[in-house]
């Protein structure tokens, strides 16, 4: 089974049903897919869509994800600082270390210099490249 840390923008793509992108969504609810999660990284996952949609809806979400079979609860004890552009982004590089992730999720170009880095290493894939990659 994959582990992967999926960065907020993504979360925001695959939550609607008519997303063509929702299978990701749908894997992970459905056990097919460990979702690695900070207390950090669930609560940036709230604000955002608290603020994109309702309240009540990101707080849904939020008790959806920690009903998941496979989730994977990560508290990061060492603090890499790899992205200096946007270091709120850091907390799921740390997720993504700590929790043993094999991919890290993103759309954010942020990220991109992860890609740069030799150790410690992080799979940084955009959501278009997973979806094609889970199709498979």
């Amino acid at each position: 089974m994959r582990t992967i840390v999926l960065d907020t923008n993504c979360l925001l793509v695959i939550l609607p049903s008519i997303s063509p992108y929702h299978r990701v969504w749908e894997d992970i609810l459905d056990g097919k897919v460990s979702l690695c999660v900070s207390n950090e990284i669930l609560e940036e996952y709230e604000e955002i869509l608290a603020a994109k949609t309702t309240p009540e809806i990101a707080k849904a979400v939020i008790e959806a994800i920690l009903e998941i079979p496979c989730l994977k609860r990560v508290q990061p004890t060492y603090f890499y600082q790899m992205i200096v552009v946007d270091p709120d982004d850091n907390k799921f590089v740390d997720c993504a270390i700590c929790g043993n992730a094999e991919l890290l999720v993103t759309n954010d170009a942020h990220f991109d210099v992860l890609r740069t880095v030799d150790f410690p290493r992080v799979e940084v894939i955009k959501l278009q490249e997973y979806v094609k990659l889970i199709e498979i």
